[in-house]
């Protein structure tokens, strides 16, 4: 059996953890929740996706000791002028309620047309070795949909069951998780942080 390096994974959603295990079942990175050191969220005061992932790694490296890696994702609407971006998680006013926040989503686009509809999902990754790692490493990725005017899907969590993609005539929330852990903005923005810590000699990744 492979030696594993364990890393703090910075948040406490169950189905952000789910994918990271699945993303990086094939490396030599053993992937923890915070939530198993009894770490608490980071205040997140950035005003951008970057600066809160960086927040929340520090903030899981200061706690734990250990090497984080810490996601900040949402979603951008065209109409919207960008929201509910980095407040994606609490639009709604309660962190973490995805019904709530996808039924404002849909108030907000209520008589929108499907051409004024344009969304993406944005990912920002952070990874660092220590609290005071001067060099963090960063990645951000989008992933190109539209806003239904409905809910369709069971799979996946926040904003999932919204976002249409033509190329697939469904909902990420209709698509399997191995289609979704191949092609979503966090799986993008992964693959750019699993290059970069292969460059750096962080990482052995037995397979792709």
């Amino acid at each position: 059996m492979k030696n594993q390096q364990t890393i703090i994974l910075a948040s406490n959603n169950q189905g952000k953890l789910k994918e990271f295990h699945h993303l990086f079942a094939n490396s030599d990175l053993h992937i923890v929740s915070q939530q198993d050191y009894n770490v608490d969220d980071a205040d997140e005061t950035g005003l951008s996706f970057i600066e809160n992932a960086i927040i929340k790694a520090r903030h899981a490296c200061e706690k734990t000791g250990l090497a984080s890696i810490a996601d900040d994702s949402g979603l951008s609407i065209d109409y919207l002028q960008g929201a509910p971006g980095i407040y994606s998680a609490r639009y709604a006013g309660t962190h973490g309620d995805d019904k709530a926040n996808n039924q404002k989503v849909l108030q907000a686009l209520n008589n929108v047309a499907r051409a004024e509809r344009g969304a993406r999902f944005i990912c920002a990754l952070a990874f660092m070795r220590h609290a005071n790692d001067p060099t963090p490493i960063v990645c951000q990725a989008s992933w190109e949909g539209t806003i239904t005017e409905k809910e369709s899907g069971e799979n996946g969590f926040g904003y999932d069951p919204l976002f249409f993609l033509s190329e697939y005539n469904c909902c990420s929330a209709e698509l399997t998780k191995e289609v979704k852990n191949s092609v979503s903005h966090r799986a993008k923005a992964l693959q750019l942080l699993l290059s970069a810590l292969q460059k750096d000699g962080l990482l052995n990744q037995n397979a792709s």
